[in-house]
């Protein structure tokens, strides 16, 4: 189930704003009262178990936590995460280390853990911690996704569980069911992808996750799935996505008096053509779908992968008319 790597993860970007937030040394009893996710220990050794795990696991992860403290009146230790040592440190991630902190990210990014963040902040302050309001920058992740099958891949992937979902090979193609033995996932050129052994193809493949529909469901028991030794999963989605997207402008040519939509976003050609436009190429897969839905009065001039792009999904919405006409077809 995935609620238990999610609370956790939860707990653990919640303890890094903490002490990343204050240049004191935080107690365990400060922890207990200010840090959300804790307060569901039970008793007391179940939350020092809990805790230690927890700066267990940032230690390894490679997050300078220090102990000490707050004066020489203090009897009990403290603990904080040096900010220059956080700062600067590199940080060498194992694979399964590095999954843990994408979930973290995942979350961090959402809004709900937005506003548990913002909570503990404010309870730290309460509890008449100083609070560095810019400490919160330190951990928020770069990498964004709402994607909503990225938790439950994550988890199964942790877990060692199969998996099954609904996954479209192309924007416009049909949705097919896929029961994958998921390895990982990879955040590659902004997109988030799922890499495994696909048990209907006999084959290693990588699934772009916005592309699933519907709900994740988990196939058969946890720890049945294992990653091999010595797999790249960044090298294998690379070589999956093929050579990186054209960047710069596409130039469109236009059928007379249509296609206003396109006119009004491009730019005059500069060679002059009243019926040719230049767009940016920032999404390439969007513009496609966007060219596409204007059929014949928009044909790509350059470049060709824009051109290619436009060609596959039109071919793969008239498979998928095809196969709804003939599904509704009467005998």
């Amino acid at each position: 189930m995935p609620a238990a790597p999610t609370a956790r993860a939860e707990r653990l970007v919640n303890l890094v704003l903490a002490l990343l937030s204050t240049r004191q040394f935080l107690t365990a009893d400060r922890i207990r009262t200010t840090v959300a996710g804790y307060e569901d220990a039970a008793t007391d050794d179940a939350f020092y178990r809990m805790l230690e795990r927890d700066k267990a696991e940032l230690r390894e992860l490679g997050i300078p936590l220090e102990t000490g403290k707050q004066s020489i009146f203090d009897t009990v230790d403290g603990y904080r995460i040096a900010r220059g040592d956080y700062e600067l440190a590199a940080i060498d991630l194992a694979p399964d280390e590095a999954t843990a902190v994408a979930l973290a990210a995942r979350l961090w990014d959402s809004p709900q853990l937005a506003g548990a963040a913002r909570t503990a902040v404010t309870k730290l302050r309460a509890a008449g911690v100083e609070v560095d309001p810019t400490a919160a920058s330190e951990v928020q992740p770069r990498v964004r996704t709402t994607e909503p099958a990225f938790a439950p891949l994550l988890a199964a992937a942790r877990a060692g569980q199969a998996v099954t979902f609904a996954h479209r090979g192309h924007p416009a193609a049909p949705a097919r069911t896929r029961t994958v033995e998921p390895w990982g996932v990879v955040s590659y050129r902004g997109r988030w992808y799922l890499v495994g052994h696909d048990r209907d193809r006999d084959d290693v493949r990588c699934f772009r996750i916005s592309r699933i529909e519907g709900e994740v469901t988990t196939v058969g028991p946890r720890g049945a799935v294992t990653r091999p030794e010595g797999v790249d999963l960044v090298d294998l989605v690379a070589r999956s996505a093929g050579p990186p997207p054209p960047s710069g402008t596409a130039r469109v040519r236009l059928a007379p008096g249509r296609a206003a939509g396109l006119r009004r976003a491009g730019r005059p050609d500069p060679q002059g053509d009243p019926d040719v436009v230049e767009l940016d190429l920032a999404r390439l897969e969007s513009l496609a779908r966007w060219i596409a839905g204007h059929g014949p009065d928009a044909v790509v001039l350059e470049p060709p992968e824009l051109r290619d792009a436009v060609v596959a999904t039109l071919r793969a919405s008239a498979d998928t008319s095809s196969a709804d006409t003939l599904s509704g077809a009467r005998p």
